[in-house]
């Protein structure tokens, strides 16, 4: 698979073939370096690869539009980063519901179902709150939910957990995992953590070129 970088063509992986199917989780490890998140954002459309396909409900994302590209990750991937990335002037279910409005869905059916998710995720008291007055572990399920909130064909997460302490990282991966299960949702997860690959149903290890 290859993509360019600033106008230099990079070959991230050779001879890399991976299939996942609804329902499955995929865990990607590996040294830093070695082209995990590179992988994420290929999967993601985010990089456009000049060779070898990707392919999202059949749909192969370098033969896509910038516009189609966009609309497909907008309705069938969800990201969830070590980050939050919240917006910090809207409300958590403000933040939820955004990927909904966006979609053009209507504002009450959005709220509606950020919600329900949020609620779903332990927040029904945060609803209201502005990330700022949130917890890490919190902020963290506010980003899960809005990733989940379109009903994704496929949950891309890199390192999830990683700004989190042990005992909020092992409840954000629980909930992260049950609920992308309940939607039948493929799910690849970058993670340094081999307690949280291990709970995958496929580890896959990638190298550096260097090595």
């Amino acid at each position: 698979m290859r993509f360019e970088d600033a106008g230099r063509l990079v070959v991230p992986f050779s001879g890399f073939d991976l299939e996942v199917r609804a329902g499955e989780s995929v865990a990607i490890t590996g040294p830093s370096g070695a082209g995990k998140t590179t992988l994420l954002q290929l999967l993601g459309g985010l990089e456009r690869a000049t060779e070898g396909q990707v392919l999202i409900q059949g749909r192969e994302l370098s033969r896509l539009s910038d516009r189609e590209r966009t609309a497909l990750r907008g309705k069938a991937i969800g990201f969830v980063y070590q980050f939050h990335h919240l917006l910090g002037e809207l409300t958590a279910l403000e933040n939820v519901a955004m990927p909904l409005r966006i979609a053009r869905v209507s504002a009450s059916q959005a709220r509606s179902r950020a919600a329900e998710l949020l609620t779903q995720l332990g927040l029904s008291h945060r609803l209201d709150h502005l990330p700022s007055a949130l917890s890490g572990g919190e902020r963290q399920r506010v980003a899960i939910a809005r990733a989940l909130v379109t009903r994704p064909a496929v949950v891309l997460a890199d390192e999830p957990t990683g700004n989190l302490d042990a005992s909020n990282a092992a409840q954000v991966f629980d909930l992260l995992m049950t609920h992308v299960r309940a939607q039948s949702a493929a799910l690849v997860l970058v993670t340094h953590d081999q307690r949280l690959a291990d709970r995958c149903d496929r580890v896959i290890e990638l190298r550096s070129q260097a090595g």
